[in-house]
This record gives structure tokens, sequence and C-alpha cells, in this order.
């Protein structure tokens, strides 16, 4: 497996920069500051989690929690977004330009996954 360098530029839509760790573990270098915001993001979808986990255990009415999960679905929906465009622009970018043509079929099977949901 190829090793990658870190870009130089941490702009917040430099998402990672699939250095790999001593194990051969691909891992992504996130921003702070996009980190923090995909994180209060997280948090908050988890805290609507919870509020559709209350919903049902005080027989809420059905179209109530749809609703609710309709908007945790679109929530989550955006997290995989942003991480999908930084993803492009950092780590599928630079694999390509070190000449691993293969990332394409990677990015191409993680976008199906996503469609899927």
């Amino acid at each position: 497996m190829a090793t990658h360098h870190k870009r130089e530029d941490d702009s917040e839509t430099s998402v990672c920069a699939g250095d790999c760790h001593p194990s051969g573990e691909r891992k992504s270098h996130h921003a702070p500051e996009f980190k923090s915001g995909l994180t209060a993001r997280l948090n908050r979808i988890e805290g609507q989690i919870r509020g559709i986990k209350g919903m049902i255990e005080r027989d809420t009415y059905c179209d109530d929690v749809l609703t609710q999960l309709a908007a945790v679905q679109s929530a989550l929906g955006s997290v995989g977004k942003l991480l999908l465009e930084g993803h492009m622009k950092s780590c599928i970018v630079e694999r390509i330009e070190a000449g691993e043509h293969e990332v394409i079929d990677e990015l191409l099977i993680t976008v199906g996954r996503l469609m899927k949901s």
C-alpha cells in the first residue's frame, strides 16, 4: 500500500490526506474546525434519536415519529455529503495524482452505498 502525504494547506474543505498508519490502516486527517462541526452535527442527531426513542416510549402518534425520523435521515445525509466532498477534494485527488487509479472504483462503491440510504 502506498503511503500518502498530508496536504500542506489545512483548509476547511481538506478533510483527509490519506496518511497511512504504521499498521497499514488508512487514516483521515480532519481540520479541527471541520471535525468540531461534524461532531456538533452528530451530537444533535444523537439527541434527535434519543427524542424519537422517548416519543415511541410515550406512544406518540406515528406520523409525528416518522416526521422526526425523516429529519434524522436528512441530517445524516448532510453529514455524509460533507464527508464525501472533503474526501473527493483531498484523498481521491491525491491518490489519483499518485497514480492509484483504483481509487475511482473504491469511490464508486462508496457513492453507491450512500445512494442506497
